[in-house]
């Protein structure tokens, strides 16, 4: 077998992967309109703060809606010209999955178990969907350490399914919703976990908080703009 050697030096310009967790209301769908070029596939009645974006969607009642959707995406010219593809969200996308499943058994164990056998297939192919930004957006979940602390992190139906999640993706942030000296709501993105949010940047290039604008922060990284 013949060996190829290649640089990390040219594992830019694939595409960027992206999770994003918040509380309701924080502005996860919002974010898509900073993506370049994307096209959305939606779980979630809830496109309407990007309305007057004009951007293209594809709902996603099913299992069936999202091989579909996968298979456009790697197979037709028509989808060449999106440069990101966002799914909104992969909690609900998960409860979809979930649904189905128990409609198909009567054991709740083997519903979740199968539920989680196919998300964490659909998660790694859309992820790695070749040249495009993938950006994931999720719910937030509290929960509290033996010390009594709140902690936070994406949600996903199922124990295990949730705690694996971000271990999928190369960048987890938390869309933060905090009020300033003044009073006033202010939003960012947290890159770095302080113990208490989950977050990571394996780029090693973003600050602690960026502004919430994925467009820039994909430049910053250096993949496809």
């Amino acid at each position: 077998m013949a060996v190829k050697l290649q640089s990390t030096g040219n594992m830019t310009g694939g595409g960027i992967d992206l999770l994003v967790y918040g509380q309701a209301g924080a502005g996860k769908t919002s974010l898509i309109a900073t993506l370049p070029t994307p096209v959305i596939l939606s779980a979630e009645a809830g496109l309407l703060s990007i309305q007057d974006a004009n951007l293209p969607f594809i709902e996603i009642n099913g299992i069936a809606d999202l091989h579909e959707a996968y298979a456009w995406l790697t197979e037709s010219a028509e989808a060449k010209q999106f440069e990101s593809v966002a799914l909104d969200s992969i909690s609900e996308i998960a409860e979809v999955v979930l649904n189905a499943e128990k409609k198909a058994t009567k054991d709740p164990r083997q519903a979740y178990g199968a539920m989680q056998e196919q998300m964490a297939d659909l998660i790694r192919s859309f992820r790695d969907l070749p040249g495009k930004n993938v950006y994931m957006s999720a719910k937030l979940e509290k929960s509290q350490d033996e010390m009594g602390r709140m902690l936070y992190a994406p949600s996903m139906p199922g124990n295990k399914t949730g705690q694996q999640l971000p271990y999928f993706f190369d960048e987890v942030l938390a869309l933060r919703v905090e009020k300033d000296a003044d009073g006033n709501s202010q939003r960012a993105l947290m890159c770095d976990s302080d113990g208490l949010w989950t977050a990571k940047d394996r780029s090693g290039k973003l600050g602690q908080w960026e502004a919430p604008d994925l467009g820039a922060i994909i430049r910053k990284i250096g993949g496809a703009a």
